[in-house]
């Protein structure tokens, strides 16, 4: 009876120990270098070539009027900066926007006190034209921190420019009066830019400004052809 005791007793411990045995192997075979899994690096990526910039290379730098272009190494080009302008650039708009602005005051009357109908077109064109030109010359001085006003002028001396007087008969009047007053008034006026245009045209150094004052000038000529043509038919 001792015996068969002994031998139940011997079969549970072997029991018991198999599932320890069993892990002992298994980790002895994970740490081993034969079974272990190796660990997988990443792909190296190869840094780009940079070539190397030309030392050699020319460029083509245009003459001032009159000069021929000249070649020079591309190293010894640089970037001209901002377009070069003088006092009478600066003049030219600060003294142009209130022209402008006085110009769409009087064109803003037409559609409800003119009788000709040509009169209301040209009025037309000009709030159509002189509104955009007026931010393009706000634009030029902002870009280059320059303030609008001009301290201790007078615009209302300034060639062209109408009085207040003046502008309240032109607001009273409508029909044909109106037509006669708005023509001869703004005749005046368009006259007025053109002589600040050409001034400029002489003296500015901005070339931007330069194309803007000649388009003024061949614009308002053409626009005071078409006025007094309309009075005239």
């Amino acid at each position: 009876m001792t015996s068969r005791r002994a031998r139940l007793l011997a079969l549970v411990t072997l029991v018991l120990l198999l599932p320890v045995v069993a892990f002992v192997v298994l980790r002895a075979r994970d740490t081993s270098g034969t079974s272990a899994a190796q660990p997988v690096s990443a792909p190296t990526t190869a840094a780009p070539t940079v070539s190397p910039v030309p030392t050699d290379l020319t460029v083509i730098a245009p003459g001032r009027p009159g000069e021929p272009a000249a070649t020079r190494p591309a190293h010894e080009v640089r970037d001209a900066g901002a377009a070069p302008h003088n006092s009478f650039d600066v003049w030219f708009v600060r003294m142009m926007i209130p022209h402008h602005a006085q110009a769409l005051e009087m064109a803003q009357l037409a559609p409800d006190r003119a009788a000709n109908p040509a009169v209301r077109a040209l009025a037309d064109r000009i709030r159509a034209s002189q509104g955009p030109e007026m931010g393009l010359m706000r634009g030029w001085l902002k870009t280059r921190g320059i303030p609008e006003d001009a301290p201790g002028h007078d615009h209302g001396t300034m060639r062209g420019m109408q009085s207040p007087e003046a502008l309240r008969q032109l607001a009273a009047a409508r029909g044909a009066e109106f037509d006669r007053l708005f023509v001869r008034m703004m005749t005046e006026h368009h006259e007025g830019a053109i002589e600040m245009a050409t001034n400029l045209l002489k003296v500015g150094s901005d070339l931007t400004l330069g194309e803007f004052a000649n388009s003024v000038a061949t614009e308002q000529t053409v626009e005071i052809d078409r006025m007094r043509q309309a009075l005239a038919g």
